[in-house]
Parts: C-alpha cells; structure tokens; sequence
C-alpha cells in the first residue's frame, strides 16, 4: 500500500511544515509516503519530512491560487497509484478532499483522529462527545486528519522530487483576489498559547483587552462562534466545531460560557484557564483552573502582572 498526502502549502508558496508533517505522521503507519506539491519552495521542503519517500511537484500555474477544483482533477487523476489518499483535515483539505472522493466515487473520511489500521479510522462525533470507528470498504480511502491529534513527523530526511505535468482543467472556478489577514502573532491552528474571548468581551472594543493579554504571552488570539457572530472578531479567529480546531498547552478563555461547539475545538487543550463571572458557565467543568470573576477587571490586573 501507498499513500499520497497532500501538501499545506502557504500563500508564498512555502510549505505549512506543522499541518504536513502531522498529516505524514498520521499517514506513515499506512505505507510508503508521497507528497503531492504544486509549489518547488514547498516540494524541496517536504522531501525532507521523514516517512516521505519522494515528493511529486506540479508546478503549474493552474495550481498557483490552489483552486479546489483543478486541483481535485490532478488528484484524481493520480489516484490509481495510491491506496490512500491523506490531507490535513484545515480549510484547503477540507475544500479538495471531498472533490476527490466524488470524482472516484468513494466515501470521504473526515477529521480522523486516529489511524486502527489501514481500513479502519476513529473520528470524533456529536461535537466530540463520541468517537465514531468507521471501516472502509473503498478501494481507496480518501481522508482529513484532525492535525491536533498527531505529533509532527521530523524533518532530516531527503526524498527525491520528481516533476510531473498538469491535468486537466475542469473550468469550474475563477480566482479573482486573495485578501490576507497580516498578523505578527503566531498562527491559531498550530500556536503553543491561545487566548480566546467570548460574547462577554460585550463589544469589538474591548477585545484589545484579549489582544494585549495574548501579546504578553507571545499567543495567537481566538474567539468563540458567538464574537464571532456578533461582529466582535474575525471569522479566522473562530475556534469550535465550525472553525479552528486547536490543542495549544495553553488555553485562556475569557468570557465564554464553553457551549459544546466550542468546547468540540479547544477541549484537548493541555491546560485549560477560564475566567467568567458566571460560577455556573459550562466552561468549568473542562477548565483545570476557573477565576469567577468581572473580565474587565481581571483580564487588565493579569496582563499588568505579566
């Protein structure tokens, strides 16, 4: 058995190290590992992820904007050689692998957490409350991993890098502009240290507050669904069962009652701290230490002692 996996390649075209090296991890235990790349920067990167035994570069300008499409039908095209089919479960896997498994008309495996064996997968379901085994009977299994859950693969190997053509363009999609979010904090999915705020923070304002105390400890910043929702932070900062899926060491939440989307995207955090005026809020019960507490006078006094 083979395995293709799927490169996490940046906007410059550098290699998302973090996402693809865990998507190698999870995929190694299946068989020998290829790396598609549709970027060289990224390509020569990845040939040095251990586990990786050659890289396929398609270098091409149908893929410089990574549009799901075209890439799907390259995929595709090359799956006869594989028995597996591996991207990071982030929001380009999630985009492409699907595409992939329509087109071979097999079933796709979403947010695995763990490999059992080469047919069998563990998923979380019900916001994480159960884990579903799922045994797949495909010729190929197409699958996103929940990066979360497995260490990165490390990076002394050297596989070779073998250039291979375009395919075919479907003409279903256009790209018209990126629009990036520039930030000198590290970034949500893969940071050490998040700091989130809720619907408590009360307004777009006060959410300086969650910032100062993340630029103290050197943290990405999160938000849960309903900031988000009620226009108090970006969409990309939403950590939960429909945003990000995080497991920093470190995880402060301020203001957030821990509905159970939430909890599903931030509970295998290795130390969790909430603060909350509300001594009943859900957040508690997964916290392994609670401040009840205002927000607006905790938050300052902890980020003027740091």
């Amino acid at each position: 058995m083979t395995v293709l996996v799927l490169a996490e390649i940046n906007g410059d075209g550098t290699l998302n190290l973090d996402a693809t090296a865990k998507a190698v991890s999870a995929a190694s235990s299946l068989g020998p590992v290829t790396i598609l790349s549709t970027a060289r920067a990224a390509g020569e990167q990845a040939a040095r992820i251990d586990g990786v035994v050659r890289v396929l570069l398609a270098d091409d300008g149908l893929y410089a904007n990574r549009l799901a499409e075209p890439l799907a039908a390259l995929i595709a095209s090359l799956a006869a050689d594989f028995s597996h089919i591996v991207a990071p479960a982030t929001s380009g896997g999630k985009n492409i692998l699907p595409r992939v498994a329509a087109l071979l008309d097999v079933m796709i495996l979403t947010d695995v957490t763990a490999v059992v064996d080469a047919d069998t997968f563990e998923r979380p379901v019900y916001a994480g409350n159960a884990i579903q085994t799922v045994r797949s009977r495909d010729s190929i299994k197409v699958l996103t991993v929940r990066t979360s859950t497995f260490a990165a693969a490390a990076a002394t190997g050297s596989a070779s890098v073998e250039a291979i053509g375009p395919g075919s363009d479907p003409a279903l999609s256009t790209w018209v502009e990126d629009r990036m979010a520039e930030s000198d904090r590290p970034e949500l999915a893969s940071a050490r240290i998040v700091v989130s705020g809720g619907r408590g923070l009360a307004s777009k304002e006060n959410f300086a507050l969650i910032e100062s105390l993340a630029d103290k400890l050197g943290a990405a910043v999160g938000a849960s669904r309903a900031a988000v929702d009620s226009g108090f932070a970006p969409n990309d900062w939403q950590v939960g069962q429909t945003g990000k899926v995080v497991a920093p060491d470190l995880y402060v939440a301020v203001g957030i009652s821990g509905a159970i989307q939430h909890l599903a995207g931030m509970k295998d955090s290795k130390v969790i701290v909430a603060i909350n005026k509300d001594e009943e809020a859900p957040i508690f019960e997964v916290a392994d230490f609670g401040l009840v507490a205002d927000l607006f006078e905790a938050v300052p006094a902890l980020s003027e002692r740091l």
